[in-house]
């Protein structure tokens, strides 16, 4: 199966600085699917191969021109190649419609970019790592617990996407009569979809400026995402967002069922103040009591980091030399 040919922006047009540590190049990989990923190469500058491997995605609704690019140049400049990639429907990436999401294809995507690095000449095909942040962080435990390839893992600031969608953020809405009332909203809008032809979109994160009591979370992304610090015109959160019944599947779907069962090692990364740190909490928990391989797993909670500080290192708590040491342990 080949590549289909995208259309890849050349120049620097990432929310970080590149470093003179690191050696760069646009790359394309294709998943089990057809579906074509664009993805940013980060290689030490002045080591040479075989190289231990690390694929990094999300935010959900980020591009690689992010915090999965920020990420993937730290790791560079400690040694690693890194790939940080574009998942399937999102931004250089291919897959139609654009602006969906699938908790397979998106699983798929990680399992893809494995498949990609363990084929390249300058990577040890057994030392090979993810790093997942928010809601790609579940994704990344989803393939962690399903490729045995993939011998260490680590989540930043981790989203569950299927218990999210389904039971509304702090499972405030785990109840039949709330899914129920759900899916009846989302058929509708299918049935729309499919007679006008057109798939409307749920308009990105709010103004940062926008009026009301609204959750301080919700400001946080919208300071992170339109602002100066990770604006960026592919990202669905900057823009005019998902398709509005994309992420449909994730109801019914749920990722993460058999975390228990990876072998390999978990580095969960969460800030104590972040809304979302119940659920690295909670995955944490079900990954260490009664698990396969309990004592390789950790969580490590960043005192008064909130969910978007783990984003980018404007606040400064990102802990490189942790994740630095855990992939050195992990991935020999």
């Amino acid at each position: 199966m080949s590549d289909q040919k995208l259309e890849l922006t050349q120049e620097w047009d990432k929310t970080f600085a590149k470093s003179d540590k690191v050696n760069h190049e646009k790359v394309t990989f294709h998943n089990r699917y057809g579906i074509t990923l664009a993805a940013d190469l980060y290689m030490p500058a002045s080591q040479d191969g075989p190289f231990a491997a690390i694929a990094v995605s999300g935010p959900f609704g980020a591009v690689k021109e992010q915090s999965s690019g920020l990420y993937a140049q730290h790791m560079a400049e400690r040694g690693f190649l890194a790939l940080a990639f574009d998942p399937s429907f999102t931004g250089e990436s291919g897959g139609e419609p654009r602006f969906m999401a699938s908790p397979d294809i998106n699983t798929e995507d990680f399992m893809a970019a494995v498949d990609y690095l363990s084929c390249r000449d300058d990577v040890d095909p057994e030392h090979i790592g993810i790093i997942g942040i928010c809601g790609w962080g579940g994704m990344a435990l989803n393939a962690a617990a399903l490729d045995p390839r993939i011998k260490a893992t680590v989540t930043s600031t981790m989203y569950n996407m299927s218990r999210v969608n389904a039971n509304g953020y702090f499972d405030s809405e785990d109840s039949a009569e709330a899914r129920n009332a759900k899916r009846r909203d989302l058929a509708a809008q299918r049935t729309e979809a499919y007679r006008t032809g057109t798939y409307v979109r749920g308009g990105g994160t709010v103004d940062p400026d926008a009026p009301g009591d609204l959750p301080k979370f919700v400001r946080d992304y919208a300071v992170y995402y339109r602002g100066e610090r990770g604006y960026h015109p592919r990202s669905l959160n900057s823009t005019d967002g998902w398709v509005t019944f994309g992420p449909m599947s994730f109801m019914n779907q749920p990722i993460c069922c058999y975390t228990s069962e990876i072998e390999g090692a978990v580095l969960m990364i969460h800030g104590s103040e972040a809304h979302s740190c119940y659920f690295s909490r909670d995955e944490y928990a079900r990954m260490t009591d009664g698990a396969v391989n309990p004592n390789n797993k950790e969580l490590l909670i960043i005192d008064g980091a909130t969910h978007t500080d783990l984003y980018d290192d404007v606040a400064g708590v990102i802990p490189y030399d942790k994740i630095e040491a855990f992939f050195r342990e992990n991935l020999r």
